[in-house]
């Protein structure tokens, strides 16, 4: 029995494709491939041999494309269009990460999808052998042999024996890769298989939102991934282009509030996800319901924190941050009511004359706020003044029976939400309780109203912008609350930076010019966090930080192992022997010389 319904029984049945199917023999014990250690024989699958015959079609390496199909990447996801025999367009996304497959059958570019469903009366998986063929050709043998199939289609398959040849290794390498994949470490080609054959579908949200659209094509022309009119974001290297690029609002801030802009670092590389969500709020400005709720999940280290300041750059709106733990309340949202001791309690709260009002009416204000505003009118000053006192006057009331005086507490949140800034909530998936974040779904919504603890009502300001950033693979984190994730416009998955973004990033900001020993530390952390994933290892984590610690701690004791034991090691788990076998396995090896 096959390990994966890609090569269940019925599919070794199906007709082969031209000029296949007038092939003499359709199993072969001289020409399989070399991961072929358990059989004497390589067969023919029908399903990979389609899905070639149309990937060679659509390669342009030789000649121009004969095929409607496309190809594509978008980080660790490889996509594609497949036009089936049956006229339908087969929309397949595989991340290569996880293994897993989403999917849609189309019948044409303007249609709705249909669940792709892997079957003997249904779809043949030709579409799911299509897409993984660039993941295929990481292997010299595979890239060797299709590289000379496709040659014999060229010269019209005048050498059918050589073709027959490359046809079976390479129908015999991607079966013992696929289904040996966990024996084989990085060649093998690891699939999270759906045991019922309905391959999860593209939901419509993501390709209305382009999370499906790939940012790089390596054939064809995508017809259904870039059907849907999307905000194309240019990539940005250099902060210059966007820094306050992407204000949607002309505002005149106080000296207090330009101080909360962020300013990017030079060694700052900006993702592009920050380029995304800046230009879809700026696009959107305008439309019926803005784009102003974003989420960004991924593990420690991958610069979400430092991705919501660069968006705070980009729009040129002051930043804010509130911080979750798992005691996390509703109320500590909101703000609280604190009682004050006598030292807090200084008497009446003094407040702007009239005189300061008609004078100087900018400077009244910002002593009832906290805010300077050079356009502030009288009128308006004294509504603040009405409101301010009624709202000292409540607090006051509210320990007149006791003696007891209590204050308002205002949170990062509410100030972001009154004066249109930009907010990050970290680590929400932290709380215990998971309705807790429901209580904000009013703010998140269109009305955009909530009710203090004073009992007085906030409106969200338009331009108040939610970045919700999160780890989902730590312990002690729990699911999100699915209807706050329905309230995110955009929802990325962060993915590790790469060992030579993580070089640069720790070199740039330690200031350590051996290039060598960092990029080897980098690798290392990379390693560390495979280990602890494959072993199970969660009660610590190994990520950039963790990374920039045992640089700087290298540069001073000149020795990355010893250095190594108090950072990464330290960090990496609290469990003596867990530590143990981290060393022995991802370390030690490395920089014992």
């Amino acid at each position: 029995m096959a390990n994966t319904r890609l090569y269940e029984k019925w599919t070794w049945n199906i007709g082969l494709p031209e000029p296949f199917d007038k092939a003499a023999h359709t199993k072969s014990s001289t020409d399989k491939s070399k991961y072929n250690t358990t059989t004497t024989v390589a067969t023919y699958h029908s399903p990979v041999l389609q899905a070639l015959m149309e990937y060679m079609e659509m390669d342009t390496t030789i000649s121009s494309s004969m095929s409607n199909s496309a190809i594509g990447t978008q980080n660790e996801q490889i996509m594609a269009e497949y036009h089936s025999r049956t006229g339908q367009i087969h929309v397949v996304v595989f991340n290569k990460k996880s293994g897993s497959f989403r999917a849609g059958c189309f019948a044409d570019a303007n249609s709705n999808a249909t669940v792709y469903m892997l079957s003997e009366k249904g779809c043949t998986g030709s579409a799911l052998f299509f897409t993984l063929i660039p993941e295929a050709m990481k292997d010299d043998e595979f890239k060797e042999n299709y590289d000379t199939l496709l040659k014999c289609k060229e010269a019209g398959f005048s050498d059918m024996a050589t073709a027959e040849k490359a046809a079976f290794i390479l129908c015999d390498n991607f079966y013992r890769r696929i289904e040996n994949a966990k024996n084989l470490g990085d060649t093998g080609i690891k699939i999270a298989d759906s045991r019922t054959g309905n391959i999860p579908l593209l939901t419509e949200m993501n390709l209305k939102n382009g999370n499906y659209s790939p940012t790089s094509v390596l054939f064809g022309e995508f017809e259904i991934l870039t059907a849907t009119p999307r905000v194309k974001a240019s990539v940005v290297t250099d902060k210059k282009d966007l820094i306050g690029k992407y204000k949607f609002s002309e505002r005149d801030f106080s000296a207090t509030e330009q101080l909360l802009i962020p300013t990017l670092e030079d060694w700052y590389v900006i993702p592009p996800e920050v380029v995304t969500i800046c230009a879809h709020a700026k696009a959107t400005t305008s439309s019926a319901q803005p784009m102003r709720n974003f989420m960004m999940r991924g593990p420690a280290g991958t610069g979400k924190t430092e991705a919501a300041k660069a968006i705070a750059a980009g729009l040129g709106l002051p930043y804010l941050s509130y911080t979750c733990s798992a005691n996390t309340e509703i109320y500590d949202f909101l703000g609280q009511m604190l009682p004050e001791n006598e030292k807090d309690h200084t008497g009446v709260k003094e407040y702007p004359t009239f005189l300061d009002l008609q004078m100087d009416p900018s400077s009244a204000y910002e002593k009832l706020t906290g805010i300077y505003k050079d356009d502030v009118s009288e009128d308006e000053v004294y509504q603040k003044l009405l409101e301010v006192m009624e709202t000292n006057a409540r607090a006051e009331s509210k320990g007149a029976s006791t003696g007891q005086r209590f204050r308002y507490v205002e949170t990062p949140l509410v100030e972001a939400m009154k004066n249109g800034y930009v907010i990050e909530i970290q680590e929400p998936t932290v709380i215990s309780n998971p309705g807790v974040l429901v209580g904000l779904n009013a703010l998140l919504d269109r009305c955009a109203s909530i009710t203090l603890t004073t009992g007085d009502v906030i409106h969200r300001h338009p331009d108040t912008v939610v970045i919700i950033t999160t780890n989902n693979n730590y312990a002690g984190c729990r699911d999100m609350n699915q209807s706050v994730i329905s309230r995110m416009n955009l929802v990325f998955d962060m993915d590790a930076p790469s060992v030579s973004i993580l070089t640069e990033r720790a070199m740039n900001i330690t200031g350590c010019t051996d290039r060598s020993t960092v990029t080897l530390m980098a690798s290392t952390v990379m390693d560390v966090n495979e280990h602890c994933k494959e072993s199970m290892i969660t009660d610590g984590s190994c990520g950039v930080r963790e990374l920039i610690s045992w640089v700087q701690s290298y540069m001073v004791s000149g020795n990355a192992l010893e250095s190594a034991k108090y950072t990464i090691l330290a960090s990496a788990s609290a469990d003596p022997e867990c530590r143990e076998e981290i060393l022995n396995t991802c370390i030690e090896q490395k920089f014992a010389a």
